[in-house]
């Protein structure tokens, strides 16, 4: 029973460190609200280890991704004729706080990961890096999608990865 419910909170501390860094991700990018993309950065950056073991079994660098997703912006951009600044989007950390203590808000894709990840999360197991990456692996559209894709990564198999990681 106890081993539950510590198994719950580990969970949910795991869940408000993936919203804060996603968001986190998100504001470097200029963005108002994480999307998928910024849930996998974030998925990358937990202490677990999880999420990068994935990326390792594949042959993908996960050190790459932000880069491959500020490709993705840019290549939106050039693709509606705006050419994208040449300096780097990607600034320093700050802080976490967001804008009041409301609803936690994130855009579409990012929102798609966190139904994901309840739904798909019932048992008791602690919620882990690898989990993130298996939920957007198996998204066929949007940023992160094509970031990967831009990286070689076969999604499908990045989803197999991820799934092994998280059962070892």
């Amino acid at each position: 029973m106890f081993g539950g419910i510590r198994k719950r909170l580990e969970s949910m501390r795991t869940i408000r460190t993936l919203c804060q860094q996603a968001e986190l991700h998100a504001r470097r990018e200029a963005k108002q609200e994480p999307g998928a993309e910024h849930f996998l950065l974030a998925a990358l950056d937990l202490p677990d280890g999880t999420a990068r073991v994935a990326f390792a079994q594949v042959g993908a660098n996960a050190a790459s991704f932000g880069d491959a997703i500020a490709r993705q912006y840019d290549e939106a951009l050039r693709h509606i004729g705006i050419e994208p600044p040449t300096v780097s989007r990607r600034g320093p950390r700050q802080d976490a706080g967001g804008a009041g203590g409301g609803l936690y808000h994130a855009a579409a894709s990012g929102k798609q990961v966190m139904q994901a990840l309840a739904a798909s999360h019932k048992d008791h197991a602690p919620l882990l890096g690898a989990h993130v990456v298996a939920v957007v692996a198996d998204m066929e559209h949007g940023v992160a999608a094509r970031a990967l894709e831009a990286m070689g990564v076969d999604r499908g198999a990045l989803k197999r990865a991820a799934e092994d990681a998280a059962r070892a």
